[in-house]
């Protein structure tokens, strides 16, 4: 018999294109060319834990809002609850509903710009389309409405950002003890007038998706589509949260793995891996160990563990998004499904809270001196739980943090799905563009903001290429 091929090539995506942030993907092929392995890798560094050491922690929230462009309300508000902590207070009624909305408004802009920005022209133009106009733009030639209906959701979240904290990007409204300011009529009323369109937008988006979903079956078979735990925070009912709650975790069967954790004893059972390809921390769940403690985290993982939104249009709609599947929903490709569900569910929670009288309340901040000195705050972002850890000194200087972000949950998850996606769709010996988008569209499906670790400067070239073991490039895809 012939002597087994001895040679193994690597494919390298550098940089993955169209997510916050920057990354590469490794793919080892085997002697005969198939897929043996994948790596996703974090190229940036995160230090914003050692910046912060030594600062007051009264500054945390608005220095935390600068760790990202894309999400920073969300870091505000993990913050803020971590240094209520400190102070072990109450926040005003009015004041937590007011971060709430505050939140709704940072999840549904952030939903908008992953659905319709970011993985939108895979839907419209295809997987296969010409990479030169499988952008935004190319979708607004194509479907002007619907790349109307995107841009417009957006403006509509950073505008109530805005219009609560002053400024769309980087606000520091939210503060130890509650919000600095509180909600005039005329913002209240300026935001409720808009909800009807909003509410519109939501519904039309998500009827034309769940009709185009048919054209995807392949990309859904393979697009991370194994079993793993689902975890998150629920209100005591089991409802739907994006503020405040109890830690919840189910698995592939649907089954609750653990309920009732409390998010402050985190350490208890999530433990964090570094490895050496990425400077993303990969999260596990510490009963099950390393790897096979893998969970995913965002609005997969919520629409799996939540037993209700509480509003109306998305409660019918999670009854649907069920019967996809009789356990829990398991492909990552239907994390564009969720995310819609949870843009119709901010704009109706919105209108919930903005009815509410005590919305208008002046007594939005409580005021306390540092009475603990350990503090952790979680909120879930739109990408998932996010943990914020701090302890301070004597003096409330912050002397050590930790920051889990909702991105390094998934960590495990989006490395095991690039390596199905490879397997299925990647052929070593005829390279195609095609090949390369989908394997980029499995991250961009998880929606991952790096930003969230650090901040970077480059350029977003694209290469492709296959690689002999002495270095000689056998074939090669560019994109710029």
């Amino acid at each position: 018999m012939p002597d087994e091929p001895t040679t193994r090539k690597t494919i390298l995506i550098d940089p993955v294109t169209r997510i916050e942030g920057h990354a590469k993907i490794t793919l080892h092929l085997d002697a005969h060319g198939r897929v043996a392995d994948a790596q996703l890798h974090v190229t940036q560094f995160r230090g914003f834990e050692k910046f912060c050491e030594g600062r007051p922690f009264t500054e945390m929230p608005s220095l935390m809002a600068r760790i990202c462009g894309i999400c920073p309300v969300s870091h505000l508000i993990a913050s803020a609850k971590a240094c209520d902590a400190l102070m072990a207070v109450r926040i005003p009624r009015a004041a937590e509903k007011l971060r709430r909305i505050f939140g709704l408004a940072q999840v549904l802009q952030s939903h908008a710009l992953s659905f319709f920005h970011l993985s939108s022209p895979d839907f419209i133009l295809g997987f296969d389309s010409d990479p030169a106009r499988r952008h935004i733009f190319g979708v607004a030639a194509e479907s002007p409405e619907i790349a109307r209906n995107g841009i417009r959701l957006r403006q509509f979240g950073q505008q109530i950002i805005e219009r609560l904290g002053g400024k769309r990007i980087h606000p520091a409204w939210v503060v130890p003890g509650g919000v600095s300011e509180p909600l005039s009529v005329a913002n209240r009323d300026a935001i409720l007038v808009a909800l009807p369109e909003m509410l519109t937008i939501a519904q039309l988006t998500l009827e034309w998706f769940k009709g185009v979903t048919e054209n995807f079956r392949e990309e859904i078979t393979s697009f991370g589509n194994f079993p793993t735990l689902f975890l998150g925070i629920v209100k005591d009912d089991g409802g739907l949260t994006f503020y405040d709650g109890k830690i919840r975790i189910v698995d592939a069967g649907g089954y609750v793995v653990a309920t009732g954790l409390d998010p402050a004893t985190y350490n208890d059972f999530l433990g964090e891996k570094v490895e050496p390809f990425t400077y993303l921390k990969s999260t596990y769940y510490k009963p099950k160990g390393y790897p096979e403690g893998i969970y995913r985290v965002g609005p997969l993982a919520r629409l799996n563990i939540a037993d209700r939104f509480g509003t109306r249009r998305a409660d019918q709609e999670m009854a649907e998004f069920h019967e996809i599947q009789r356990t829990a929903v398991l492909s990552s490709f239907h994390y564009h499904h969720a995310r819609l569900i949870e843009i119709l569910y901010c704009v109706e929670r919105m209108q919930q809270l903005l009815d509410d009288p005590e919305i208008l309340s002046k007594h939005v901040r409580a005021i306390a001196r540092p009475n603990s000195e350990e503090g952790v705050g979680v909120a879930e972002a739109p990408r998932g739980t996010l943990i914020h850890h701090y302890k301070i000194d004597d003096h409330g200087s912050m002397r050590w943090a930790n920051m889990i972000i909702a991105t390094g949950h998934n960590g495990l998850a989006m490395n095991r799905s690039i390596l199905q996606v490879a397997r299925h769709f990647v052929h070593a010996e005829r390279l195609e563009e095609g090949m390369l988008n989908r394997v980029e569209a499995v991250i961009r499906a998880y929606d991952p903001c790096l930003s969230c670790s650090t901040h970077a400067d480059g350029r977003l070239a694209l290469a492709i290429q296959l690689v002999a073991p002495d270095g000689a490039v056998i074939d090669e895809l560019r994109r710029k």
